[in-house]
């Protein structure tokens, strides 16, 4: 990647538009008759703008306009170069070529600038704003989930190949958000790395869908498996998501967490992540994903041979019609 010298920017005026230019307004004043302050013609964002057919989609068309405002701003605000323009374009299509069903480097490069989780944050807003009773807090997808994890049994253990880190017993319920109730049928995929840091497919002394798997509740909502005690470790370094935060001058570290994602007939899934209180990089995860209510402590199992920890954590959803209801609500006074 070229180097990318730093130049001074133009501050934001209090009415949200940054000074010195028009948001793509051509309506908005301007110094100057025909031409910003930096010499650019004033109606040309409009004008990209107003190129969108009768036929766009209302959502898109509200979508694409402000996406083409604000990053037409953010070109002259930042002088950006060809040179400079090429670089950040090579940078998204080598995080395309590393992608495929086993990572999304596309996805860690949005993650390592807070995108996802940012995304995630308004997602669960929008959906929550007005139900009585919040379902569990979501956290991002992040770049190795992988599809077709092996069913299994509640009890059995999802670690294989692996003699060491700390064994554990993790359990709880899945219930419904507003009555409380216990969900039959829910499904649980789980996933994790290994105690070196790497998830099964960066490893290939691991076995394939190694510390994967799903399960499915009964009547009585409860869920528990074994698996082992989760440990921070860094995201790859071998792609432009790893050698972006390196050009920040920052960490790739991410906590010690496990991944879910929680479904069930009627109820809106969940996708989220538990971290371990006691981890080192808690506050200053490399992707932004840590939030209060999964911090989850692992406290000693005793009278069990098969795991030396155990959690509890019960995970709650929001019936579908409680959300739509919830959705409408948040639009009305979001206008």
């Amino acid at each position: 990647m070229p180097h990318i010298k730093s130049k001074a920017t133009t501050a934001s005026a209090p009415n949200g538009r940054t000074n010195g230019h028009t948001n793509g307004n051509p309506s908005a004043p301007v110094d100057g008759a025909n031409s910003t302050p930096h010499g650019f013609n004033p109606h040309f964002t409009q004008a990209v703008i107003d190129a969108m057919g009768p036929g766009t989609n209302p959502r898109l068309r509200q979508v694409m306009t402000s996406l083409i405002r604000h990053v037409h701003d953010f070109a002259r605000e930042n002088l950006i170069t060809v040179d400079e323009w090429m670089a950040g374009l090579e940078m998204l299509n080598e995080a395309g070529r590393m992608s495929d069903d086993r990572r999304n480097e596309g996805l860690l490069l949005g993650d390592v600038i807070g995108l996802e989780s940012l995304v995630d944050e308004i997602t669960h807003r929008v959906q929550t704003q007005q139900t009585k009773t919040a379902p569990t807090a979501t956290a991002i997808l992040g770049p190795f989930w992988r599809r077709n994890a092996p069913r299994h049994e509640m009890g059995d253990c999802i670690v294989h190949g692996i003699s060491d880190g700390d064994k554990t017993f993790i359990c709880g319920s899945v219930r419904d958000c507003v009555s409380g109730k216990a969900i039959d049928g829910a499904e649980l995929d789980v996933w994790l790395t290994a105690p070196n840091g790497l998830y099964e497919q960066q490893d290939q002394k691991q076995p394939d869908m190694n510390l994967r798997g799903t399960f499915r509740t009964g009547p009585d909502g409860r869920y528990y498996f074994y698996c082992i005690r989760p440990t921070s470790y860094p995201i790859p370094d071998d792609g432009p998501a790893g050698r972006l935060l390196n050009l920040m001058d920052r960490h790739p570290m991410r906590p010690a967490h496990i991944h879910f994602i929680v479904t069930a007939p009627g109820y809106k899934p969940i996708v989220t992540q538990i971290f371990d209180r006691c981890d080192q990089y808690l506050h200053s995860d490399a992707v932004f994903a840590v939030k209060e209510s999964l911090i989850v402590d692992f406290v000693p199992r005793h009278d069990d041979p098969k795991a030396d920890f155990e959690l509890d954590y019960d995970f709650l959803l929001a019936p579908v019609a409680d959300l739509e209801a919830a959705s409408k609500g948040f639009s009305k006074g979001s206008h």
